[in-house]
């Protein structure tokens, strides 16, 4: 085969992919490719949760900035292995900027999010879920107006920004509430050391985060990779956003998952979303909701979780925005010369200071010699 043919060949499936989002292979099936993007609390345990969803053996380390794997899946026998790509962002808030790096024109119309958040940690959970979604959504809501912008824009507009208008009318709480630009799974995790805690902190750990997956219109689930029935909970959520398995609701029905949920299918997926009949107000113990000044419920809820967790101090969170200064990515060699480095620059700094401080001093007697 000669190169022009492959090029027109490799343009050809560009173009594709661009335009369709499926890629049509072995006698004209098409092969479904979606893209996942996990985030998270830091150590919160995001790869070992990939790794026990995709059945890989494997010694789970600490993520590296962002990070990409991929899954395949067949949907029978002798049929093309659907593809899911798997964006991995790590160090907790500190690199929210990367989301922008999976998030883009061509995989925002496929694109799903997990958000991973650590319950033996509630003191910083509501603050990464915070920010990494509005980092997230922020991106979202650009991405999609360049998609809107571009000349098939029509085509391949994505039905994020519909959501809210494709809800039901009789939805709960449907003009308060802020759908999720994309499918989002939020999972808590270390569900075996958040059973050690006080009855009254599980209780506002739960309530919050059902009411937050309310909010969003997401999906919730707990887990812990130390339990097989709540690891396979967790699979068959993440195989959908993955696969789009449509035996998924079955699937759920059949694991007797504990929180009530309600199926609404819509364009790009399944949402789950929980009533909020069965979320109540915020829970309160020492609190007064009416001495709250609120502007809207997730405000609210914000400022109760926080009189019972206060949140974390940002000094470190400050200190580690610098990935140099963060010791999951330290390497000895390159750390020595640094410092060697920053001694240098800080001699050179300590030098020219003592130089304008003595040319100012010069220029000060000059000037008071001849005034006399």
């Amino acid at each position: 085969v000669s190169s022009d043919t492959l090029w027109e060949l490799a343009a050809a499936e560009v173009h594709s992919r661009e335009s369709g989002g499926a890629e049509e292979r072995d006698g004209g099936e098409a092969v479904n490719e979606r893209t996942v993007l996990l985030m998270g609390s830091k150590a919160g345990g995001k790869t070992s949760i990939l790794l026990r969803c995709l059945d890989r053996d494997e010694l789970s380390k600490p993520t590296l900035a962002l990070e990409y794997t991929f899954g395949r899946r067949a949907r029978g026998h002798n049929t093309p292995k659907d593809i899911a790509h798997l964006w991995e962002l790590g160090g907790g808030t500190s690199l929210s900027d990367l989301v922008q790096i999976p998030i883009t024109p061509v995989t925002i119309s496929c694109l799903s999010v997990i958000l991973v958040l650590d319950l033996s940690k509630p003191n910083a959970l509501w603050g990464t879920m915070e920010k990494l979604l509005q980092a997230a959504q922020a991106h979202l809501e650009r991405t999609s107006s360049q998609v809107q912008k571009s000349k098939s824009g029509v085509k391949r507009q994505t039905p994020s920004h519909s959501a809210a208008r494709v809800l039901p009318k009789d939805y709960p709480d449907r003009e308060l509430i802020s759908p999720f630009p994309v499918p989002l799974l939020i999972i808590g995790s270390k569900y075996d050391i958040f059973q050690e805690f006080d009855s009254d902190k599980k209780k506002v750990v739960s309530k919050t985060l059902r009411f937050i997956a309310h909010y969003y219109v997401a999906s919730l689930v707990f887990t812990s990779i130390k339990s097989e029935s709540l690891i396979s909970k967790t699979k068959s959520f993440f195989l959908h956003l993955a696969f789009v398995l449509n035996k998924l609701q079955n699937s759920v029905m059949k694991q007797n998952i504990s929180f009530k949920s309600t199926l609404l299918y819509l364009t790009f997926g399944v949402i789950f979303y929980l009533k909020s009949v069965n979320i109540g107000s915020p829970p309160t113990v020492d609190v007064d909701i009416t001495s709250l000044h609120a502007k809207n419920p997730k405000d609210l809820w914000k400022k109760v979780y926080e009189r019972v967790f206060p949140p974390e101090s940002t000094n470190e969170q400050r200190e580690l925005k610098d990935p140099a200064k963060d010791p999951q990515y330290s390497e000895p060699q390159i750390d020595a010369m640094r410092a060697q480095k920053d001694q240098v620059i800080l001699y050179i700094r300590v030098c020219i200071a003592f130089i304008l401080t003595d040319l100012l001093q010069y220029h000060v007697m000059s000037n008071f010699s001849i005034s006399q």
